[in-house]
């Protein structure tokens, strides 16, 4: 039986020599498949029976034939050898790629899910190595803050040492329901928009100039808030009244319809902000190739014809 002192003595890459005798039949051969001399492979196996106390192998007619405990252990040799093809083929994979590590990007809730989990999704099936974290939320940027690679801004950027690039704009308008509609009539201008119960989004967290309700309806009284997009999108799906909402976010609720009221639409511009200390990292360079390609593929979504 072996002891744990035994155990301990024992080396993984000698049951790899084993699997190659076993195989081979040869020392020569075994040896020449795992790059050593045919005396490094006798006194691999000669200390691998030693620490396990038995017999593993013993000549044969012509060649080296396994015992039966020989067979047994060099199964768990060719295990071990195939794992470490593996591992190899792996790290070959991530270097041939060069793409590895993690990445993180933040944006807001709707822009996020709408169009950057697609882009970074498609950017993980070209580059497996690659990991990527996606914080949602409305928030606005710091000039210290440090805990992003690349960043979507919504409306005007702030002031910092962040270096910044236009992405896309997106159109907003009002929307409500068919059923609603029908129910408390279609409004076709700013003062009938008055009366109506309206959705909008909390603006004290997220400020942006072309979102601001009274520039649209003045003295508007707002029924339903949320800081969540999905949220004002679903309120207005079931009738909650007529909600203030990004092209993008209505084509996904086919039931919400654009209101009769002649109102121009609030054009927002998104940016894309990185830090300068990270702008020539191979992963932030196709994190930012990939939006482009991403909203540039998907205009009609974000914007109405001029």
């Amino acid at each position: 039986m072996v002891d744990e002192a035994d155990i301990r003595n024992i080396r993984a890459d000698d049951l790899r020599y084993l699997a190659a005798v076993s195989e081979t039949g040869r020392l020569v051969a075994a040896a020449r498949s795992l790059g050593v001399d045919h005396s490094t492979v006798s006194r691999r196996l000669r200390r691998l029976e030693a620490a396990l106390g038995t017999r593993l192998i013993g000549r044969g007619h012509d060649t080296w034939v396994l015992t039966a405990e020989g067979r047994i252990v060099a199964e768990h040799g060719r295990a071990i050898g195939e794992a470490v093809e593996s591992a190899a083929r792996s790290v070959a994979t991530a270097a041939t790629d060069g793409m590895t590590g993690t990445i993180r990007v933040t944006a807001a809730d709707g822009f996020g899910s709408r169009f950057v989990v697609p882009a970074l999704t498609r950017l993980r099936t070209r580059h497996p190595g690659l990991a990527v974290e996606l914080l949602t939320g409305a928030h606005r940027l710091t000039l210290g803050q440090a805990d992003f690679d690349v960043a979507l801004v919504i409306g005007t950027p702030p002031r910092s040492r962040l270096l910044i690039e236009r992405l896309c704009s997106y159109d907003s308008a009002f929307y409500a329901s068919g059923p609603y509609l029908t129910e408390h009539g279609d409004p076709a201008s700013a003062e009938e928009l008055q009366r109506h119960a309206l959705i909008y989004l909390v603006d004290s967290l997220e400020r942006v100039r072309e979102h601001e309700l009274n520039a649209y309806v003045p003295g508007a009284e707002i029924r339903f808030a949320s800081t969540n997009i999905f949220a004002l999108v679903e309120a207005a799906r079931h009738g909650g009244g007529v909600a203030f909402l990004p092209k993008f976010m209505a084509v996904t609720a086919p039931e919400l319809r654009r209101v009769a009221a002649p109102l121009r639409p609030a054009r927002v511009e998104v940016s894309l902000a990185i830090r300068r200390e990270t702008v020539d990292r191979g992963d932030v360079q196709a994190v930012r190739l990939s939006l482009h390609q991403e909203v540039l593929s998907r205009q009609d979504e974000l914007v109405w014809p001029a």
